[in-house]
């Protein structure tokens, strides 16, 4: 069985991500499935819109997408294998793809999303999620910078909600992923096997028509917002991560301890570069921040030798040897110096060599 399943139901496109014992993680192939049906289907009259899922352990639903293989990432950065350069190429062309998708998108965010799953679930147009969602974009903890369009989904959410996102990694479960503008609405996950069918076999007059529908589904939330909204967008609003920590381990609540101590373990170096991702992904379009992204990772895998790229070291503690204690160089964010962090946001192409000179 494929790891995609791409087939025309009715009037609608489904895709279901099929690697449920990988927790659907994305593959080079899988990539390369997903953006041929998406290219075949957009100017299919017969498909209004489309609609994406993952597979569970027990059948559809209950997980959606974990992320990048990243055992692939260090075997092939460890290896010299050119196929890692076609998955970000390829991988951040699909995410454009799904943020300029001409017809209705609708993501059905049920379990696990993070990474890669974030890059292929927050273009869509509308994004649904369940009690059993775990939302996040954990990069730091591998060494690794919140990609596939993270610093431009990121940099949008309220206040300064983003770089606590994007330099903790903190999971929001499925309502709170809503208030963090990062989901549409939430549907409980035991109605998502209805909502499916019904898109299926329902007589739709037009896209837009199926938008509205999955809309009309979405239940009341229970909380009016995110906890620690406050401390988190005056903490993180300070200009630079050393200020971050001076404030949370000043702080005596257990929300900044918990807080510090989490950032405390992440790469130092990557926490600078990811503050400065966010923030300058601010003012920058969908398709000038995925180029930027593409520098990033250029840089994380490629441009530093191996034994000193912080993602290889990442990968190597947390999945590979799986020791939990990456040697991160330098040690402590103090100590990180602003060059080594600026030369992250050169990028290695002049413009008109750059692999996604093509996304407008």
């Amino acid at each position: 069985m494929s790891d995609v399943i791409a087939q025309i139901e009715g009037r609608i496109g489904c895709i279901t991500l099929n690697r449920p014992k990988a927790l659907n993680a994305l593959s080079l192939d899988m990539v390369r499935q997903i953006t041929a049906a998406l290219l075949t289907w957009q100017n299919d009259p017969q498909v209004l819109a489309v609609a994406v899922r993952g597979m569970g352990k027990e059948g559809p639903f209950g997980s959606f997408c974990a992320g990048g293989d990243i055992r692939f990432f260090h075997q092939a950065a460890t290896a010299g294998d050119p196929r890692l350069e076609d998955f970000f190429t390829e991988e951040y062309r699909l995410n454009h793809l799904i943020h300029t998708y001409p017809k209705p998108y609708v993501a059905l965010i049920d379990g696990i999303v993070m990474g890669g799953g974030m890059g292929i679930s927050q273009g869509a147009s509308v994004r649904v999620v369940t009690e059993r969602s775990k939302m996040a974009m954990p990069e730091t903890n591998i060494g690794l910078f919140p990609d596939v369009g993270g610093g431009y989904f990121l940099s949008r959410c309220p206040g300064h909600l983003g770089e606590y996102l994007g330099l903790t990694g903190h999971m929001l479960q499925g309502e709170e992923a809503v208030h963090a503008g990062l989901a549409d609405g939430c549907i409980s996950s035991g109605k998502l096997p209805h909502l499916w069918q019904t898109l299926i076999e329902t007589p739709f007059e037009n896209g837009e028509a199926v938008e509205r529908w999955v809309a009309t589904q979405f239940e009341r939330l229970q909380k009016t917002g995110l906890d620690h909204r406050a401390e988190m967008d005056a903490t993180f609003a300070q200009a630079s991560v050393v200020e971050i920590l001076e404030r949370l381990e000043l702080a005596a609540d257990e929300w900044a301890r918990h807080t510090a101590q989490t950032l405390r373990t992440r790469s130092p170096l990557m926490l600078h570069v990811v503050l400065e991702q966010i923030r300058r992904a601010r003012t920058l379009s969908l398709a000038d921040d995925l180029r930027m992204e593409r520098d990033l990772v250029r840089h994380c895998f490629a441009l530093r030798p191996v034994a000193h790229s912080e993602t290889v070291e990442g990968i190597r503690a947390l999945a590979v040897d799986k020791d939990h204690q990456p040697k991160w160089q330098p040690a402590r964010a103090e100590d990180v110096n602003a060059s080594e962090v600026a030369a992250f946001f050169v990028s290695p192409w002049p413009p008109q060599a750059h692999p996604l000179r093509e996304l407008r």
